[in-house]
């Protein structure tokens, strides 16, 4: 399947869109995430985000609405504080490292999951799919692969 070139910069925002911002950069990265806070975050069976370049995003309205949770041993958790609409991820250390939720994008972000991280917590009542993509029980590895 061939995958479009996105046109920058991509945008997207929250579910009530209170919050809306920018990406000036392509992609890095693609994965499902199946770690049990992605599902209890989600209300589903896994989680999907897209690595951004660091420094490529742009808040550009409802900064103030941006909301974070952060949890004592993982990523930073961002959302509406309107709407609860899950946004993106960030590492405690490097707040520019973000992971957008696929599901916030306007369009075809042009990128395409390459793996599933967590297997070892996915549900019992989802089986993961037979899509040929890598899997690991933990995180996946650094430097993976990208997924364009």
């Amino acid at each position: 399947m061939e995958i479009p070139e996105p046109q920058l910069p991509l945008t997207g925002g929250c579910l009530c869109g209170g919050v809306r911002w920018a990406v000036h950069e392509p992609l890095e990265s693609c994965w499902y995430c199946h770690c049990t806070r992605c599902q209890r975050r989600t209300g589903t069976a896994s989680s999907v985000g897209a690595r951004i370049k660091p420094g490529s995003m742009e808040i550009t309205s409802g900064a103030e609405l941006v909301r974070e949770w952060a949890p004592p041993d993982g990523h930073v958790k961002c959302f509406c504080a309107e709407c609860g609409g899950q946004l993106w991820s960030r590492d405690p250390v490097d707040p520019e490292t973000r992971s957008i939720r696929l599901g916030t994008f306007d369009g075809d972000p042009g990128i395409r999951p390459s793996g599933h991280q967590f297997t070892d917590f996915a549900p019992a009542w989802e089986p993961l799919p037979e899509d040929g993509l890598p899997r690991w029980g933990g995180r996946a590895p650094a430097g993976a692969g990208p997924s364009r």
